[in-house]
């Protein structure tokens, strides 16, 4: 074969290819909307006076970071909640401090809370370092040297990538644990192989858009695109990240979040997150730890919260794995009262534990 033919027959090979992969993702991508545009639509019930911007004024604390990054972090310290446990909250991928308004709104009246906008996200830096998991704990430990006094113990809660925060931070600092935190709610998260267990893509597709899965959970989550608004903008939202009954009002708020993360950002903490695994942080977690999902969790499923409780319920520091039915990932906010409930049991539970016996 002359080099010409060579050429032609190599540039066929690669079109075919390139046709093959694109059939294969456009297939996998076309089952995906037409699940989104299938599904019940959700339930416009009015709105939820827990999503309000807290009418709590927070102090807010500049917290420098790793690689040059400012990260905010917003505390609300009512006079009233004394020397007692602080609540900090972790928020997840393409959210921001906005997603635990629920939460905020019920205990910041009376407890000391804090929350933080991830690096990267809300109006956090991102900073010039490529993002790592292993940076997620970083930040939090400046956080926590930042707003845990000495003497004083944190409550650390954290939902998706949140959670996977926590189990970071534990694993680089397990000397910590036991002396700066008190108890632990991981919601909605993982410790490993988060990519390779989601249940985004549709399980009746053609066998020959297998070997293209992995190549559409990377462009999912790491191709730094902005996401376009459009009218079927929300029902995308809703399929993806809620429950099949969740509320309008609650798919709305997700739906305006997610689309105000930063694309750069966003495509940045897919990417780190296709390296998941802190399950070394499970071990290093020896206080209460609790764990949440809901049933309809496309992108950490049940699956993973029973493997991390059953790591926990070996040594001893698994408190309750909570199964919250027909929840999907946005479990803080779609079941926000039950969620509520669940952490003034914890609250109250490690007051308890820390009150002198007399």
């Amino acid at each position: 074969m002359n080099k010409r033919s060579l050429a032609i027959t190599t540039g066929a090979v690669v079109a075919a290819g390139a046709g093959v992969l694109a059939v294969g993702i456009g297939t996998i991508f076309a089952g995906l909307a037409r699940d989104a545009l299938r599904a019940e639509r959700a339930v416009d019930d009015g709105p939820d006076d827990l999503l309000a911007v807290p009418t709590v004024e927070p102090e807010r604390i500049p917290v420098d970071a790793v690689g040059g990054a400012r990260l905010n972090v917003e505390r609300y310290a009512p006079a009233e909640a004394g020397d007692g446990d602080i609540v900090v909250m972790v928020h997840g991928w393409t959210c921001n401090i906005a997603y635990w308004y629920p939460q905020i709104n019920h205990l910041a009246r009376t407890h000391d809370v804090v929350a933080y906008d991830q690096r990267g996200h809300g109006t956090s830096q991102l900073g010039r370092t490529r993002p790592t998991i292993a940076m997620l704990g970083q930040d939090l430990d400046a956080v926590l040297s930042a707003v845990v006094p000495e003497g004083r113990r944190a409550i650390l809660v954290g939902h998706s990538m949140g959670g996977m925060t926590i189990m970071s931070w534990a694993a680089q600092y397990p000397e910590k644990v036991g002396s700066l935190v008190s108890g632990v709610a991981l919601t909605s998260t993982a410790a490993k192989a988060v990519m390779q267990n989601h249940l985004l893509i549709p399980v009746d597709l053609p066998r020959y858009t297998k070997p293209f899965e992995s190549a559409v959970s990377k462009l999912f989550t790491s191709t730094p695109m902005p996401i376009p608004r459009t009218a079927y903008g929300s029902r995308f939202s809703h399929y993806i990240a809620l429950g099949p009954n969740a509320r309008k009002a609650h798919v709305d708020f997700v739906d305006e979040m997610i689309a105000g993360c930063p694309p750069r950002s966003r495509a940045g903490w897919g990417s780190a997150m296709g390296k998941l695994d802190v399950t070394a942080g499970l071990d290093a977690l020896t206080v209460p730890t609790t764990v949440v999902v809901g049933t309809d969790d496309r992108l950490t499923p049940p699956v993973h919260a029973e493997q991390m409780a059953e790591v926990l319920r070996r040594s001893g520091n698994l408190r309750e794995l909570i199964v919250l039915d027909g929840v999907g990932h946005m479990s803080s906010i779609e079941a926000d009262v039950r969620f509520n409930e669940i952490l003034d049991d914890i609250v109250a539970e490690s007051a308890r534990a820390s009150s002198p016996v007399t």
